[in-house]
């Protein structure tokens, strides 16, 4: 029985490696699936974090176009992902499909168009509290009648 108690830590360790190194293999064969159905004209992120377009598919290379007119070779293995061309125009080109309502409306990058209308209508009204003045009204009431300030210390209320 102390055996097989003393062999349960090694048992749980071996199966969790197990399940470790299947995952792993899955990802690892579900990346070769991507880099083998990659095709001319898809843009990819290789594993070094840049963008460019497949030109040509070899058995080992890949040609990408890194920026117009400008070809490297590349091994298969460098490619991180293949993109869908949506995201790739938005990641390369700046297209940004989402800022565009069906309707043709353009949204704002920023709130800049939404506030200057209501910094102009308070500005043209007049009737807004003056929060200086009372500020200065209430220092000299609390002077006059020998109560201490906010910011003054009790020996600032003595010198008084």
């Amino acid at each position: 029985m102390k055996s097989l108690v003393s062999l349960l830590p090694f048992v749980v360790l071996i199966g969790a490696m197990f399940l470790m190194t299947r995952s792993a293999k899955k990802k690892q064969a579900a990346a070769v699936q991507m880099r083998d159905e990659m095709q001319p004209g898809a843009g990819v992120r290789t594993i070094g974090g840049m963008y460019a377009t497949v030109k040509e598919v070899h058995d080992d290379t890949v040609l990408l176009e890194v920026a117009p007119g400008v070809h490297a070779i590349y091994a298969k293995n460098a490619i991180g992902a293949v993109l869908d061309p949506v995201e790739y125009n938005r990641i390369v080109h700046g297209d940004d499909e989402e800022s565009l309502d069906l309707d043709g409306t353009v949204v704002p990058d920023d709130a800049s168009s939404l506030t200057e209308a209501d910094a102009t209508a308070s500005t043209s009204d007049k009737s807004g509290i003056d929060l200086g003045k009372k500020a200065e009204d209430a220092e000299t009431k609390d002077a006059g009648s020998g109560k201490k300030s906010e910011g003054e210390t009790n020996g600032e209320a003595d010198a008084k």
